[in-house]
């Protein structure tokens, strides 16, 4: 559905996007992330067609953007995070002159336009003039005008931007929603709403791709951390031999209690396993749980440390 390969763009000497390379398919939500200026916009605009890439190929459902750009934008809805809107105009005339300018035909512009409406919810202010519309309204409105013509490929950058909690989860369920008939790319700051609609996580950093991901793998327990009041020099060998463990790490020693990590496929037979050892040897078992990757602790490690290109 689409497929970006070495993307790159260049801003005189400054490098905003370089050797970027992605595939998202038909039916996927896919949450970008970043932090400012780490090159998420750039992407935004590039994959949209409002701004040409310095180097690199971008095909929207086998389409070059570069040779067939007016077709592939058929094909896309975008919400941009600042939605530039006519303030003089009322939502409805708003949404009907979107509706001209996709080329929507005039006898199909009413049913295109109250089906947006009901899917944003924005029947309580459908003749209200734009600038009488507060914050969370404007971010439906463009929401609805990205929607219009029901694209295979939204593109919304911010879309919970303004909106107060019961309008988040109206739009997370919107989102769910259109992805059962199109291909979502979402850029946000807010990590939980990424987790709460996206099964795929691209987080960028300093230009460059630095983690592609599916969000179930990077929630997935890979370790189990035993907090005991044992020895190293003993606790070590002993967990060690334990089965089914591949390695035993040293993470924490206060000098009174210390955390262990062990390593195994499954960590689920394992534990009754390190409960019954500390049981034998006397140990005082303090902890035993599995570790967890949530999305916040990788983001942080992804963006700020991690230099190497993760492909999950």
């Amino acid at each position: 559905m689409i497929e970006v390969r070495a993307l790159c763009r260049r801003y005189g000497e400054l490098e905003a996007v370089r050797d970027v390379s992605f595939r998202i398919d038909r039916g996927e939500i896919v949450g970008l992330l970043g932090h400012n200026g780490a090159g998420k916009t750039t992407i935004m605009k590039m994959l949209t067609g409002f701004l040409e890439p310095s180097a690199g190929e971008i095909r929207i459902d086998g389409l070059d953007i570069a040779e067939q750009r007016r077709e592939v934008q058929r094909h896309i809805g975008y919400l941009p995070e600042n939605c530039p809107l006519y303030p003089e105009m009322t939502v409805l005339e708003a949404l009907d002159h979107q509706a001209a300018l996709r080329g929507i035909a005039p006898a199909q512009r009413a049913t295109a336009i109250r089906r947006a409406i009901e899917r944003t919810e924005l029947g309580a202010k459908a003749r209200a003039a734009i600038a009488t519309l507060s914050r969370g309204y404007r971010q439906r409105l463009g929401v609805a005008q990205a929607i219009l013509h029901e694209p295979a490929i939204l593109i919304l950058d911010e879309p919970t931007n303004g909106l107060d909690p019961a309008q988040i989860q109206h739009m997370r369920a919107l989102v769910r929603e259109l992805a059962r008939e199109s291909t979502l790319i979402i850029s946000t700051h807010i990590l939980q709403e990424v987790e709460a609609v996206c099964s795929r996580v691209l987080i960028m950093r300093a230009g460059a791709l630095a983690l592609d991901s599916r969000l179930a793998k990077l929630g997935r327990a890979a370790r189990l951390l035993v907090l005991i009041d044992a020895a190293p020099a003993t606790a070590e060998p002993a967990l060690g031999e334990l089965p089914g463990v591949e390695s035993v790490a040293l993470l924490e020693d206060d000098g009174r209690l210390r955390r262990f990590a062990l390593a195994s496929a499954d960590i689920g037979a394992l534990a009754p396993q390190v409960a019954a050892l500390a049981a034998a040897r006397g140990w005082a078992l303090h902890g035993l749980e599995p570790e967890r990757h949530d999305l916040e602790a990788l983001f942080g490690a992804v963006t700020l440390e991690q230099r190497e290109v993760l492909h999950g």
